[in-house]
């Protein structure tokens, strides 16, 4: 396979799974796609936005072997802005499976503690590493939102935390393998100047709360827009 195609290619596999068994008579996925995509727009111009101003920044930067010899969008490769639908199709493709075959799954109080613990951590991880964009932008806007989801049930309304972190838990095997498979080649390069050097394997430990940041804005929208 011609190199150029790597970074598609990756994509069209992590996409194929979730879009055949959208069709499952279960799930019924594609019945909710009316309120799932217009979900899907805010968040990836925000993550778009971001990613066009890390780039820029020197935070990460793509290695022109593995992406399509194309017209960029601003300087970002067609992939990239991909991403951020096909991620987000296939991470509340999982949360609405886990909804559908665990009904009786509701919230739990130990959860909602863990995660308030978590803000916790990530404001003060954010402000440990302020100088390193990648952690501080990361883990203060996770803190942020996990705060606000606290503050302000009511415009978080319909969506369930603890849904939520276990969706996401599943969600993150295919995140990582999909990562992986980017930073290994590498299709993304990282500056390690940016971020706290911590990787698992070859993934930046930030990327876990990256991808998280970018599937709770989804579900958080796909809920609001499908309880309406």
């Amino acid at each position: 396979m011609n190199p150029h195609y790597t970074y598609s290619a990756i994509l069209i596999c992590a996409l194929a799974g979730p879009l055949l068994l959208s069709f499952d008579k279960k799930v019924a996925f594609y019945k909710k796609w009316k309120f799932l995509f217009p979900s899907m727009l805010l968040p990836a111009f925000f993550y778009i936005a971001w990613d066009i101003w890390f780039t820029d920044m020197g935070v990460w930067s793509f290695n022109e072997s593995y992406i399509l010899p194309i017209k960029k969008v601003f300087n970002l490769p067609i992939e990239e802005v991909l991403f951020f639908f096909i991620v987000p199709y296939c991470s509340v493709f999982i949360y609405e499976c886990i909804k559908c075959y665990f009904p009786r799954l509701k919230e739990s109080l130990i959860v909602e503690r863990i995660v308030q613990i978590l803000a916790i951590l990530l404001f003060v991880f954010a402000m440990f590493f302020c100088k390193r964009y990648y952690t501080f932008v990361t883990f203060s806007l996770n803190s942020i939102i996990l705060f606000l989801f606290f503050i302000f049930r009511n415009i978080f309304r319909g969506l369930d935390m603890t849904v939520f972190f276990i969706s996401y838990l599943f969600t993150l095997i295919p995140f990582l393998v999909v990562n992986g498979l980017l930073t290994a080649l590498p299709v993304v390069r990282y500056n390690d100047l940016q971020n706290m050097g911590i990787r698992i394997y070859t993934i930046p430990f930030e990327d876990i709360f990256y991808g998280m940041l970018l599937i709770f804005l989804n579900v958080w929208g796909y809920e609001s827009l499908s309880k309406k």
